[in-house]
């Protein structure tokens, strides 16, 4: 086996749209999943502060769930639906352009290549061989940032974020009504903590962050979420409300 010299692959790495696309559905699916984890468990653990009945606790759960992850996917829809409709208009104004003013876009494609550390020469030839290939994907890339070939799909990020909420808000909902009453509260707590410390870690792992801070944010969210919910459902509880 020879020793890895300077110029040989030592790890997969994701380039371009690849990368922009695995890290759109790292994001909703961790956003959907964290979401899910968090404010379920602050919902049933309020409400656990103010009573103890288990049909009080599974509705409450079960109402937070659907509100949450049908609020989620129509969130993400939008919200990419907004950016995809961006994206496009933007194409159609770069096509319009190209068909008016080539020559006025083929400098422009030039002076971006030169601004990317190219020669002028070299600039030149590399927009006019771009040009000739593809001159709106060549723009879209280069001058927009968008490939035209990999445009955000809404409905991927609405069910991602959709699918995400569910399971995440799973956790909380059994670990709450299934214990008997008097674990109830540690056993949601310690599961729900322990499931914020994972996310956190496969979150940072996946798209290449440290961990430790993404595992303290979520943790220290997640504990501070069901602190004052539960605080507020058990002042509720005891003043009969």
């Amino acid at each position: 086996m020879t020793e890895p010299t300077r110029s040989d692959p030592t790890h997969d790495e994701a380039h371009g749209g690849a990368l922009g696309t695995r890290l759109n559905w790292l994001r909703a699916a961790v956003l959907g999943a964290n979401d899910g984890v968090v404010s379920t468990a602050g919902l049933v653990v309020g409400v656990a502060g103010a009573t103890s009945d288990r049909g009080a606790l599974l509705t409450a759960g079960l109402a937070g769930l659907l509100a949450g992850s049908m609020s989620m996917a129509a969130g993400e829809y939008v919200s990419v639906s907004t950016q995809r409709d961006s994206e496009k208009a933007a194409i159609a104004q770069e096509r319009r352009e190209l068909a008016e003013d080539p020559e006025a876009e083929l400098e422009e494609l030039t002076g971006l290549l030169q601004g990317h550390g190219l020669s002028a020469e070299v600039a030149r030839q590399a927009a006019a061989q771009l040009t000739a290939r593809d001159a709106l994907s060549a723009h879209a890339r280069v001058e927009l940032g968008i490939d035209p070939d990999q445009l955000t799909n809404p409905w991927h990020a609405a069910w991602a974020s959709f699918l995400a909420f569910t399971v995440g808000a799973l956790l909380p909902l059994l670990a709450i009504v299934l214990p008997p009453a008097a674990l109830r509260l540690p056993v949601t707590v310690g599961s729900v903590l322990v499931a914020l410390a994972c996310t956190g870690w496969g979150s940072a792992r996946t798209g290449g962050a440290r961990v430790a801070p993404a595992v303290w944010r979520n943790v220290l969210g997640g504990a501070l979420a069901m602190g004052v919910t539960y605080a507020a459902g058990s002042l509720l509880g005891a003043t009969g409300v």
